[in-house]
């Protein structure tokens, strides 16, 4: 019987359990819970840190992974546990009842009778403003060279990227600095590969100003709107600058590397700026006021998170901060109105309250490549909320 469990869960972490091996999971479930806890219970102890499985009461965790009233879980290296702690609360919580959970989510279902309407998810879009004022659609634009200039040739791969080449050939003709932009839509995504060899990929509604060549520039300085995520060619003698400014002057934000992975997340509609760092080392500085400089060196695995004008470094899991571009939502200890504001910057829908919605918080993980019903019905497991779609409006519901 263990066997068989074990066999069957190593199945559903390869995402690869068939129709009749998911039903055969779920009435297992229903019949030996507690074989199939102690199953995930060795999954867990063998994939995560002894300190992060010695640091949480798990009891506490396996009550509130779904759906939590109070951050109780230390959210260090958290990424691993949200598969196993997650399916641990759906099969032995809800037994029989999660088989909408799994067909969504590891079988790939697209239709969902629950909702009359569904919206498909986000994918590469973008637009290209040159510095003369023309517009290119990266969308519809054809694979190959799009413009060959002075010192850059701009090229869309077959894959869809954006890439700059220099000419080194070209330095010192052109006398005055150019810049482009690539702004992504909601529902939309891209990368683009400066001219230096920087490699960013950013989020949607969001938005990149740089310009068309670094070359005899003392550093190289680019601004972002939005959220996007950073691997910088290094380069001691050009220090890589990002600027940020958020929706107000206490969400302006510097920060300077010289060569580095990491995500900056600087939307208008949220309330800090946080920029967070998988490797190297980065500078961040912003200001109160005038008079008032801050600015923080982190290390990996580090977050700075800037609110009207004061920063705060934090430890945090990388993995959830650039989740969206691995092609995930991750949830940790998340409000319904902050996991809606992702929601709606992906699919580019609009999001509406009704009555008195639940000010849980949500810990989960949920494919951005999929249909939005995926996510809600997911969410809705928890019984604490509910959704309907009409056209691209999303009614959110106690």
């Amino acid at each position: 019987m263990n066997k068989r469990i074990n066999y069957l869960l190593q199945k559903f972490e390869e995402g690869k359990l068939s129709k009749e091996e998911t039903d055969e999971l779920l009435e297992l479930t229903d019949r030996n819970k507690s074989d199939v806890a102690n199953a995930i219970e060795e999954k867990i102890a063998t994939q995560v840190p002894a300190a992060v499985i010695e640091g949480n009461d798990w009891s506490t965790v396996l009550e509130n992974i779904v759906s939590v009233d109070k951050p109780r879980l230390k959210k260090a290296k958290l990424y691993p546990l949200f598969r196993w702690v997650a399916a641990a609360v759906i099969l032995i919580t809800l037994g029989i009842g999660s088989r909408l959970y799994f067909e969504s989510s590891f079988h790939h279902t697209t239709n969902n009778p629950r909702y009359a309407n569904d919206v498909p998810p986000g994918g590469n879009d973008a637009v290209l403003t040159l510095a003369d004022g023309r517009k290119i659609s990266l969308t519809d634009a054809a694979q190959g060279e799009l413009i060959n200039m002075t010192g850059v040739h701009i090229i869309k791969t077959a894959d869809g990227q954006l890439v700059y080449t220099a000419d080194a050939s070209a330095a010192g003709k052109e006398n005055r600095i150019t810049f482009n932009t690539i702004t992504t839509p909601r529902g939309g995504q891209y990368q683009v590969n400066l001219p230096d060899g920087t490699k960013v990929w950013l989020n949607a509604a969001s938005s990149l100003k740089f310009p068309t060549t670094f070359t005899d520039l003392k550093e190289r300085k680019v601004e972002l709107s939005g959220e996007a995520y950073f691997e910088v060619a290094k380069n001691k003698k050009q220090p890589f600058k990002v600027i940020s400014s958020g929706a107000d002057y206490g969400r302006a934000q510097e920060t300077e590397v010289l060569g580095t992975h990491f995500n900056i997340n600087a939307y208008d509609d949220e309330a800090e700026t946080k920029t967070t760092l998988l490797e190297g080392s980065i500078r961040v500085s912003a200001r109160e006021n005038v008079n008032k400089k801050y600015d923080v060196i982190l290390s990996p695995g580090q977050q700075a998170v800037l609110n009207e004008g004061k920063l705060k470094t934090i430890n945090v899991d990388t993995e959830e901060a650039i989740a969206w571009k691995n092609g995930n939502f991750i949830f940790a200890y998340e409000g319904i109105e902050s996991i809606m504001r992702k929601i709606a910057r992906w699919y580019n829908v609009d999001i509406v309250y009704q009555g008195k919605i639940t000010d849980n918080n949500f810990v989960g993980m949920v494919p951005r490549f999929k249909n939005v019903s995926e996510a809600l019905t997911i969410l809705e497991l928890t019984n604490t909320v509910h959704f309907k779609i009409e056209g691209r409006r999303i009614t959110v519901m106690p």
